[in-house]
């Protein structure tokens, strides 16, 4: 029971599946105090679908099908790197749709950068270390979460950020549960997530 639990965890909380979760999290927060044009809403969180999980994900089936990638949760870290450069790219043009087309607030924008980056760096270190990608989705959501409420000065509800952490928690539960990672890889996944979404909006603030 407790392996099909873990493995239901993984899966939902796939980390192609996190921007579309964010960005419908950001619609729904920053509509409370704003008017949002239902198209923007539309657009936004059908762009976000498509460039950060089908196209990705479409690529790794495509990958699978060659037999250059075993499945679609990547367990062998040696057969990561192209899938982590197909979502990269995925995630570069996530970031020009809502910086350039949906004119998105720029602390959005440059969440959208962060997670590009993160997800850069993910490839790279997984030449030498296999990081964790999941949670370097949930430290990225976190990530986004903490801009969202610099940018906009809208506060999370204390529920919300409890109720983030417990899903957290038992990510980092479930993926070592599976011998997905170590410890240490699952910390520092979410470490790097976290930090490539908040501080480039934290240092544009701190430099403007």
């Amino acid at each position: 029971m407790l392996d099909i639990v873990a493995r239901a965890l993984s899966v939902a909380l796939y980390p192609l599946f996190v921007p579309t979760y964010g960005m419908a999290l950001f619609c729904y927060a920053y509509s409370a105090d704003h008017r949002i044009p239902a198209v923007w809403v539309i657009v936004a969180l059908c762009g976000t679908l498509l460039l950060t999980c089908i196209l990705p994900a479409t690529a790794i089936w495509s990958l699978i099908r060659k037999g250059k990638v075993s499945s679609m949760q990547i367990f062998n870290a040696r057969e990561r790197t192209y899938p982590y450069l197909y979502t990269a790219l995925g995630f570069g043009f996530w970031t020009y749709l809502l910086a350039y087309v949906l004119h998105a607030p720029a602390y959005i924008s440059l969440v959208a950068v962060g997670a590009t980056i993160a997800i850069g760096l993910v490839a790279v270190i997984n030449h030498w270390w296999k990081i964790s990608a999941h949670l370097t989705g949930l430290g990225g959501l976190l990530g986004g979460i903490l801009s969202f409420c610099l940018g906009s000065g809208i506060m999370p509800s204390w529920g919300m950020l409890a109720g983030w952490l417990a899903v957290t928690l038992v990510l980092m539960w479930a993926r070592l549960y599976l011998n997905a990672h170590t410890s240490a890889q699952v910390a520092a996944g979410w470490l790097l997530g976290l930090s490539c979404t908040f501080f480039p909006y934290a240092i544009a603030c701190y430099v403007s």
